[in-house]
């Protein structure tokens, strides 16, 4: 292929140098293999294809439903559903089609807390969730920082919703979907589970299921799973009809026939032996870091972590959680602010960082270098302004960087 777009392509390369030079943090990320990434650029983004395999609206979709019934297929097999819809363009589409299929607009809906692990489409109020939903939270204890599943059964008793969800962007420990499933039964409501997060863990067994417990379960492929971006939604089939309706035509219009391309793909990497021991690696240098910074005077939100994920509280090194990132960011080290559980600060601010170890495991970290990389963030919040130990913790940082690289071999983006 010739390059033709010069400005494009600079930036397409900044960024792809940027991710091997700097490690990777955001609980959210991860490195998708690069034959994923090739699918993505294949022409099957040429192709409409709205509706269902066998049931298009358009001509020419026989391969393409070969590839949709691929990824469908495999992601049954990988998380033990029975049925799958692979469509969703993001984990918050996913949860659309998820509540338009098991509630109607105005329902009660009880679930976490944003500002205490949540996500934004579990009823931010100008989140599409917030907007056409009766959204109710609990969150987690003052004193151990975990979910209280007696407050959740007393809320839930109480509000009688017609949805119980299930599911945090930034909770560090062990969803209890089994607790979850018979509140959801005493009270007569549905019980969906949104493990965008966890999906790659539980796939690994690393993380229990919900599938046996959940109505409806909805996921994105990109973050432990190492997929493209994207969501996903398994439920049984009286379920599943609801959610491919409300997915399309409810939500969406054309799937992205490349990207469930990369999807199925993805999927056959999952289902390898090799991800099983991706997913118990993930969980062991998140371990290792979180009980490092402990170690080094950062307390962890509920005092560790089960997953991949851990919230880091900065006040005591007299910092935000904006500063934080920003102070880490400068020595090659990505990651986000983050509300702690009670925050005194406003969002954009934050008390805390979330970090995440499935994108450093991808590149094959073990737990040493995490212990190290622990220090380096570390030495950087106790000393902020101090320029010396910046350019040290640079020069590490750039070491293990090298040392581990995402595609040694590369990336067929054109020349």
């Amino acid at each position: 292929m010739m390059r033709t777009d010069d400005q494009t392509w600079a930036a397409i390369d900044a960024e792809t140098e940027r991710q091997e030079r700097q490690l990777e943090l955001i609980a959210s990320e991860n490195h998708a293999s690069a034959e994923v990434i090739a699918a993505m650029g294949t022409a099957l983004t040429n192709k409409y294809a709205e509706g269902y395999p066998g049931r298009r609206y358009y001509g020419g979709c026989e391969h393409v439903d070969t590839v949709e019934d691929l990824a469908r297929d495999r992601v049954r097999e990988l998380f033990g559903a029975e049925r799958a819809n692979v469509q969703p363009h993001s984990g918050t589409q996913a949860n659309m089609a998820a509540f338009m299929a098991i509630c109607d607009p105005g329902a009660t809906v009880l679930a976490m807390s944003l500002d205490h692990g949540g996500h934004l489409s579990h009823g931010h109020p100008k989140n599409f969730s917030g907007v056409f939903y009766d959204f109710h939270h609990y969150g987690v204890t003052e004193g151990d920082e975990v979910i209280d599943m007696d407050e959740v059964r007393d809320k839930a008793l109480a509000l009688r919703p017609a949805v119980l969800l299930a599911g945090a962007s930034a909770y560090s420990r062990t969803l209890d979907f089994e607790a979850f499933s018979a509140i959801a039964k005493e009270i007569d409501a549905k019980l969906m589970v949104d493990m965008a997060h966890i999906a790659g863990l539980v796939a690994g067994k690393a993380h229990p299921s919900p599938i046996p417990y959940a109505d409806v379960t909805t996921f994105t492929t990109h973050k432990t799973l190492r997929g493209p971006r994207g969501g996903a939604v398994l439920a049984e089939l009286d379920v599943i009809k609801k959610v491919n309706s409300a997915l399309f035509p409810g939500g969406q219009g054309g799937p992205l026939m490349h990207v469930i391309a990369a999807k199925a793909i993805a999927f056959r990497e999952a289902l390898a032996p090799e991800f099983e021991a991706y997913a118990a690696r993930v969980v062991e240098n998140a371990g290792a870091m979180a009980a490092r910074l402990q170690e080094r005077g950062l307390r962890i939100v509920s005092g560790g972590t089960d997953n991949h994920v851990m919230l880091v509280d900065v006040n005591a090194k007299g910092l935000s959680g904006r500063e934080a990132e920003d102070l880490l960011h400068s020595v090659e080290i990505t990651c986000n602010k983050n509300l702690i559980p009670y925050d005194k600060r406003p969002p954009m601010e934050a008390s805390g960082v979330r970090l995440g170890s499935a994108a450093i495991t991808t590149r094959g970290l073990g737990v040493d270098d995490c212990v190290t990389l622990a220090d380096c963030i570390a030495d950087v919040l106790e000393a902020p302004t101090d320029d010396s130990v910046a350019a040290r913790v640079r020069g590490s940082i750039g070491e293990l960087a090298q040392s581990y690289p995402i595609y040694p071999e590369g990336l067929a983006t054109g020349a």
